[in-house]
């Protein structure tokens, strides 16, 4: 599947918000986001003997180890890339196969779109997966934050394995404590996260 069959774009907001810049990833919190959030597991079937709800999925390769397992994300965010580099084919078309939305987001950013489309992955009844054109990684912080209670989010440990974070009030406040220290427009980008609308 290509970018351009998957195409889904900000479309309802007329994309007028283009990349809209939310949250830049300061400098000296990359130290402590180098850190897993919860336990990391080598094996998926081991993984997904400990969840108990949907999983939203942060990356190529573990969306594919998921999938490789017989288990579909509820969400999934995935940019054809890992550690940087380009995945290998047999993964990229695993993971994108039936990407129903496509969103711009830089690096070290998380912009106005990417917001919006976990948002609506969220609250789709069925599994969804956005494909992420620049870096998907930061997305983790606010899935953790917006994921319903006793949901699992799901990201790669370079080199080490799959982290596994099983929501709670203590994780989203930890995770709110960390986006708050983000430099940007914080305040826009909690109306976005938290807003019961998406006409914002």
């Amino acid at each position: 599947m290509t970018r351009d069959d998957a195409r889904d774009t900000d479309t309802e907001n007329g994309n007028a918000d283009g990349d809209e810049q939310l949250l830049v990833l300061p400098d000296d919190l990359r130290h402590e986001l180098k850190e897993p959030m919860g336990p990391i597991e080598t094996e998926a079937d081991r993984l997904l003997a400990e969840v108990e709800g949907p999983v939203i999925a942060v990356g190529d390769v573990v969306t594919y180890h998921l999938l490789q397992a017989g288990h579909r994300p509820a969400v999934a965010l995935v940019d054809e890339r890992t550690e940087r580099e380009a995945v290998d084919e047999e993964i990229r078309q695993a993971v994108t196969t039936g990407a129903s939305i496509e969103v711009r987001n830089p690096p070290a950013e998380l912009s106005a779109p990417v917001v919006r489309a976990l948002r609506r992955a969220l609250a789709a009844d069925e599994p969804t997966t956005v494909l992420v054109e620049g870096e998907e990684d930061l997305v983790a912080l606010p899935a953790i934050v917006a994921a319903p209670e006793g949901a699992s989010v799901v990201y790669g440990q370079p080199g080490e394995g799959m982290v596994h974070v099983k929501v709670t009030d203590d994780h989203r406040a930890e995770m709110r404590d960390l986006l708050e220290r983000f430099e940007g427009d914080v305040d826009r980008f909690w109306d976005l996260l938290e807003s019961e609308s998406d006409d914002d």
